[in-house]
């Protein structure tokens, strides 16, 4: 509980820093609404009775969320404001709110490394007692045990479900089979790293374009998330299992090394300004020739907007010296305690995760856009397996993500591209904005890698992990 509380007072301090600098209303935001309300972010969210106001990413599958709200408002009559923010913004934002119990969003938008944390914290409510005040009827048509296991479980603390998934993912390699066929090459099922750094440089000078994506954008959720797993790849770790930092060890710089080397090679330009979504819109206009990413967007890349539908080709999160590397994620949606809508919010949670979600956005927006990786009624839908033929391989992916286990040798945390403590949003950003200054040629690999090891290691002395 020490751990927690120095935390949140942390994230206190930080909040107050951020009121007082620039208000509670950023200039990265968008505020659409669903609804005929939009919100005054200078003032309490949710006030009135009958208003939901929920915080989320801005990445396709929510931007589809909100188009189909507005079935919901006309079935229930309960208007919907979206906060829409880029995925650090939506992190710090959503972090004050629940860290000063404002009550400023109903619902948020956090992920498998949030949920366990945030319930422990008693920011958001647990949802047992709210499916056990369904009827039996209601409980069977939404159908828990329907969600993956892997999600229940990494949604739940104390074996209560915080969180119910919106979409859940793993990692894999995109590639254009065109821009391949014009290289006279071919992409294994599985590969190595090795072998996807050859195929880039290859693919581009044949193409002239990018040989592959890779986020550099600094964030731990951003840029660490592939990183992480290239990281496992090569043997290397963030601590051993005495909480020793473990950023400097050979196996670890070859990691960072080698995707500093990638990007300059045969990587995107000024990759540090590469999120999710930049790296979606440069993939699917035919931009690049490889993408190494979530599964979440193989959808996207062969729906009708997309200009490479059809051309898209799938392999395995790259191994190394570790095989199965790809990550387990899911953003998900959670009622925060401090909001005065509380039985509304689970409603519209409910909803927006549900079976009948995925048929409508199947039916409306085509199945292949459909959200993925949650449930296994989906994988079952014929539709769905028609619409995806990457369906397998995700399923493939997930079931094979090593959470509790990702690195070679045994290490003290769970989360494969992240470490499943408080201080690793903080950390993690840090040691990405060190890196992301080797990327940019400001410093070494070896000086960025030293620098991300003092970080490391205060924050297991100051964490009292050791």
């Amino acid at each position: 509980m020490g751990k927690l509380f120095n935390l949140f007072a942390v994230l206190v301090l930080a909040a107050l820093l951020l009121v007082g600098c620039g208000g509670s209303k950023t200039t990265n935001e968008e505020t659409p609404s669903s609804g005929a309300n939009n919100t005054d972010q200078n003032e309490s969210a949710s006030t009135n009775s009958g208003d939901l106001t929920i915080a989320t990413v801005n990445n396709p599958d929510m931007q589809i969320m909100q188009k189909m709200a507005k079935d919901y408002e006309a079935e229930t009559g309960t208007s919907v404001n979206f906060v829409v923010l880029p995925e650090n913004e939506l992190r710090k934002k959503v972090t004050e709110d629940v860290a000063l119990g404002a009550g400023q969003f109903d619902i948020v938008t956090i992920g498998t490394y949030d949920a366990p944390i945030w319930a422990e914290n008693g920011w958001i409510e647990s949802l047992n007692p709210h499916f056990d005040s369904l009827s039996e009827e209601e409980r069977n048509a939404y159908d828990v045990e329907d969600i993956f296991e892997a999600l229940r479980s990494a949604l739940s603390y104390d074996d209560e479900l915080y969180a119910l998934p919106f979409y859940g993912e793993s990692s894999m390699l995109y590639y254009n089979k065109e821009m391949f066929e014009t290289a006279g090459i071919e992409m294994p099922e599985s590969p190595t790293w090795d072998e996807v750094a050859e195929l880039a440089v290859k693919v581009q000078e044949a193409n002239d374009v990018p040989g592959i994506i890779i986020r550099g954008l600094p964030g731990w959720g951003e840029m660490m998330a592939p990183l992480g797993t290239i990281i496992n790849a090569f043997g290397g770790s963030w601590y051993d299992m005495d909480w020793n930092a473990q950023l400097s060890s050979p196996e670890t710089k070859e990691a960072v090394q080698f995707y500093v080397d990638l990007l300059d090679e045969a990587g995107q330009p000024g990759a540090t300004t590469t999120g999710f979504t930049e790296a979606l819109t440069l993939m699917s206009t035919g931009k690049a020739a490889m993408w190494y990413d979530a599964t979440v967007a193989a959808g996207f890349l062969n729906s009708s907007d997309s200009q490479v539908a059809g051309k898209i080709g799938y392999a395995f999160a790259p191994s190394q010296a570790k095989d199965n590397n790809g990550w387990l994620w899911a953003w998900s949606l959670a009622v925060e305690s401090a909001s005065k809508n509380k039985e509304q919010a689970f409603d519209f949670i409910k909803w927006a995760t549900s079976q009948e979600y995925i048929e409508k956005v199947g039916e409306s927006e085509g199945w292949g856009v459909a959200p993925s990786g949650t449930r296994a009624s989906t994988y079952a839908n014929p539709k769905y397996q028609e619409a995806a033929p990457f369906a397998d391989m995700v399923q493939r992916s997930m079931d094979q993500a090593e959470f509790e286990n990702p690195t070679i040798e045994p290490v003290p945390y769970k989360g494969i591209q992240y470490v499943a403590i408080p201080e690793f949003q903080q950390l993690g950003l840090e040691v990405s904005q060190e890196i992301a200054a080797a990327i940019a040629g400001q410093k070494s690999v070896d000086d960025a890698m030293e620098a991300a090891q003092r970080l490391a290691e205060r924050i297991a002395d100051e964490g009292g992990y050791k």
